[in-house]
C-alpha cells in the first residue's frame, strides 16, 4: 500500500494557518515527505516541522472548526500528531469528532501513561550528565556549590535518572516537597565531611514544602500552564543566604531539546513511525503508539491521558537524603 505523506509545519498553528487554496500558503505551512528527504533526519535533534503551544480548542479562542475545514480542504485521510500530553489531549478532541487520528508520544518530560518510553528522553537525559559532568570540573577547581535546573514539568524523571547518572549530591523532583533548610544542612554536612564542591539538580516543577510551584511572568500558554522555571535560582539564593559558601545557578532550560539523538531515541523513532504505519493500515484510529516492557503496541489515547506518569517516590526516592533509591550514599 502507497501512502503520500504531508508535514505539517508548526503543528497545530499550521493547520489553522494555512490556506489550502493558494500555492504560496501550502508551501509556508506545508511539506511533502518522502523517504530520500526523512532519511537522515534522525541524525539531528529538534523538531523538523517545527512546533508551537497553539491549542485549537483554546476556550479564549477556539479555533476547531478552521482546524476541521483545513483538514477537510487539504484531502487528509488521517492524522499522525507526535507530542507530549497537550498535543495529544487535542488529538483526542479531533478524534472524538469523527476524524481519524493516530498518536505517538514525543515529549522528554517522559510523563505519558501507558508507555515506557516517549521520542526525546534519552537524548535529553544524556546532555544533563553531559552538562553536569562539565560543571563538575569547575565546581571541583572553585570549591563551588552549583543549584542546575532541568526541565520535566510535573514529572522528576529528567531530574532523577540525569542525577543519578551524574552522580550528584541532591536530586530535588516534583513528586517530593523539600525543606529548604534540609537541603542547605545536607550542603553543610557535604562541606564538613571535606567535599570540595557540590551540585544539586533539582526539576523546574519541584517546590519548597508550603510553598507554591515557582514561574516565570510569561503567564500561561494555550494549554492554560503556567511557563515553570527559576526554582533553582531561588534555591541557590537560600543557600548562599544561610551558609558561607559560594553559589552558582544554572538553568539548562532548551539545551535539553538541542543536539545530536542518542542511539536509542534514533531507533525508537523508527520503531514508532513504523507502528503508526501500521496502525493506519489496520484503521487502528484513536490510539496511541506505545511500548511496555519493550515490545511495541498501542493504547486508547483516552486512557494514555487518564493520568501523568510520575515517579513513585516510595520506590524510587530518598525522602531523607533527596537522592534516588540507587545512588550509593
Amino acid at each position: 500500500m502507497m501512502f503520500n505523506i504531508l508535514g505539517i509545519m508548526d503543528g497545530w498553528k499550521g493547520l489553522i494557518e494555512v490556506k489550502p487554496d493558494k500555492k504560496e500558503s501550502l508551501k509556508r505551512w506545508t511539506m511533502p515527505l518522502n523517504k530520500d528527504l526523512v532519511r537522515t533526519w534522525d541524525r539531528q535533534g529538534g523538531t523538523r516541522l517545527g512546533t508551537t503551544r497553539v491549542n485549537p480548542f483554546d476556550p479564549k479562542k477556539d479555533q476547531s472548526e478552521i482546524l476541521i475545514k483545513n483538514y477537510k480542504k487539504l484531502g487528509l485521510d488521517a492524522l499522525v500528531v507526535i507530542g507530549g500530553f497537550d498535543n495529544l489531549g487535542v488529538a483526542y478532541k479531533f478524534y472524538r469528532k469523527g476524524f481519524k487520528v493516530i498518536g505517538i508520544p514525543k515529549t522528554i518530560d517522559r510523563d505519558l501513561s501507558e508507555t515506557d518510553y516517549t521520542l526525546g528522553f534519552d537524548s535529553a537525559l544524556n546532555v544533563i550528565t553531559n552538562d553536569v559532568d562539565r560543571l563538575r570540573i569547575t565546581a571541583g577547581s572553585h570549591r563551588r556549590i552549583f543549584v542546575v535546573e532541568t526541565m520535566g514539568r510535573k514529572a522528576g524523571w529528567l531530574a532523577l535518572e540525569g542525577g543519578e547518572a551524574a552522580g550528584v549530591s541532591i536530586i530535588l523532583i516534583p513528586e517530593h516537597d523539600f525543606v529548604m533548610e534540609r537541603v542547605t544542612e545536607l550542603i553543610k554536612m557535604r562541606k564538613k565531611s571535606g567535599k570540595r564542591y557540590s551540585i544539586v539538580l533539582v526539576s523546574e516543577g519541584a517546590k519548597p514544602r508550603g510553598m507554591d510551584e515557582i514561574h516565570e511572568k510569561r503567564g500561561r500558554d494555550g494549554f492554560g500552564s503556567y511557563y515553570l522555571g527559576g526554582v533553582g535560582g531561588f534555591i541557590a539564593d537560600e543557600i548562599q543566604e544561610n551558609s558561607n559558601l559560594e553559589v552558582r545557578f544554572v538553568a539548562l532550560r532548551h539545551l535539553q531539546r538541542g543536539g545530536a539523538p542518542t542511539a536509542h531515541d534514533r531507533r525508537m523513532g523508527r520503531k514508532f513511525g513504523i507502528a503508526a504505519i501500521d496502525m493506519i493500515v489496520n484503521e487502528d484510529f484513536g490510539r496511541m503508539v506505545s511500548v511496555k516492557h519493550g515490545e511495541i503496541s498501542s493504547v486508547p489515547l483516552k486512557k494514555a491521558l487518564d493520568r501523568l506518569r510520575l515517579v513513585d517516590v516510595e520506590k524510587s526516592y530518598n525522602t531523607k537524603n533527596y537522592k534516588s533509591l540507587d545512588q550509593i550514599l
